[in-house]
């Protein structure tokens, strides 16, 4: 697939890591969010640097995470940070017409979505999203390592339906809700 050129990834993480270094010792948000920058995306549109898909979870609010602004994202949020058609074709769109060149799939701590798994529970629609979750983190009981597979799992499903671009690159990340810090994962292993 051939897509616009943005940020190249790894600048991108920096960036995000840097974002989050300022959120953990801020009281405020940092992101550019002023009329002039709402008046300049709505003039020239959006351009992100990076793709976030992450939870629903109202604890988890990558734009604040990052210390980003209007337009620095692209965020795509379902309950458990799972990949579905809905999600890939969003992922596609941002890579291919937008020129994000990285995209990070942050899991947290806590995460309702991945405790329901654990625990079974099968209800309505949301099973659907807990049959997904436990596709990721087959027979794990831990909730900390369940976390881990589950963004693994979200990867490895973006790796191997979107044929991406050799630029773009796909990060696992997990957003401890306590601290505030993001650690991002080495890779599909640790």
């Amino acid at each position: 697939m051939k897509h616009a050129k943005g940020m190249p990834a790894g600048q991108a993480l920096e960036r995000l890591k840097e974002g989050n270094r300022r959120f953990l010792v801020s009281e405020k948000g940092s992101g550019d969010v002023s009329p002039s920058r709402r008046r300049e995306t709505e003039e020239l549109g959006q351009h992100p640097y990076a793709v976030v898909v992450t939870c629903s979870d109202s604890r988890v609010v990558p734009e604040s995470i990052f210390s980003a602004g209007i337009g620095d994202l692209f965020v795509i949020r379902s309950a458990g940070n799972i990949v579905d058609g809905c999600t890939l074709g969003s992922i596609e769109y941002a890579v291919e017409h937008l020129g994000c060149d990285l995209v990070v799939v942050m899991g947290h701590t806590h995460c309702g979505a991945v405790a329901a798994a654990l625990e079974g529970l099968d209800e309505g629609h949301v099973g659907l999203i807990l049959d997904e979750v436990r596709a990721g983190i087959g027979e794990e009981k831990d909730p900390d390592r369940a976390c881990i597979l589950n963004i693994r799992h979200s990867m490895d499903v973006i790796g191997k339906d979107l044929p991406l671009e050799d630029e773009a690159v796909i990060v696992g990340a997990l957003y401890d809700i306590g601290s505030g810090r993001v650690d991002f994962l080495r890779d599909r292993t640790s």
